[in-house]
């Protein structure tokens, strides 16, 4: 990842077709704190090696959990920015499959790195679908139940692929999902009432919008 643009607020990528980061000053001044019913929650990198990516912030004594596959979802591993914003590394396969490539640790997590998702939270699934599929003119892309979590997890794009597999909850769509070259949203359905998700305030530390291209907002 590296600077696309330092002005009037830093953007940071990997300047291709994938999505970027802007970061602001916060108003507040106060270190931001994740909560898990947050509007925001993270930032997805794909990698194609996540036992290389995840030498680089351990080998810096940065806080990372093991690579761990998390059910059917992913091979994948946490941690967060000094700021406390969530990141998260998935590899482009399963665990035991072939790599798309060999990690180089003397690249930045490995080399092939791109924001593979931004994460934001719903507690009304129909509305977001409405808001980013209707409105936005996204394709759904996977469905992803996740067993005794109590979420659902739904990916969205800008774009004109389909997946290999017509039923989005196909679990051999995954590994497709996770090599695009392009940024997803993913909708965290939380299954809780929708109020019950928090917006910070104007004036505090955390997530502001999501950019698009074509938009302000």
């Amino acid at each position: 990842m590296r600077v696309l643009r330092k002005t009037p607020f830093m953007r940071l990528g990997y300047g291709r077709q994938g999505g970027c980061l802007e970061l602001r000053p916060s108003p507040a001044g106060i270190r931001y704190r994740h909560d898990g019913l947050d509007v925001y929650w993270k930032v997805g990198i794909t990698l194609p090696d996540i036992d290389v990516a995840f030498e680089h912030p351990r080998n810096a004594d940065v806080a990372v959990t093991e690579p761990r596959h998390f059910q059917d979802i992913g091979y994948m591993c946490h941690l967060a920015d000094p700021e406390g914003f969530q990141f998260e590394l998935l590899q482009h396969t399963f665990a035991g499959q072939p790599r798309t490539a060999e990690g180089d640790p003397r690249q930045p997590l490995g080399g092939g790195g791109e924001i593979g998702q931004v994460t934001v939270r719903t507690g009304d699934i129909d509305r977001a679908l409405d808001l980013y599929r209707t409105r936005r003119g996204m394709k759904l892309l996977s469905v992803q139940p996740v067993e005794g979590r109590n979420f659902t997890l739904c990916f969205l794009a800008h774009t004109d692929e389909c997946p290999p597999d017509t039923d989005l909850r196909a679990v051999g769509n995954r590994p497709w999902l996770w090599q695009r070259p392009y940024t997803t949203l993913e909708l965290q359905h939380l299954h809780v009432p929708a109020e019950s998700i928090r917006v910070p305030a104007a004036d505090e530390t955390g997530y502001v919008e999501l950019l698009f291209e074509d938009s302000q907002s």
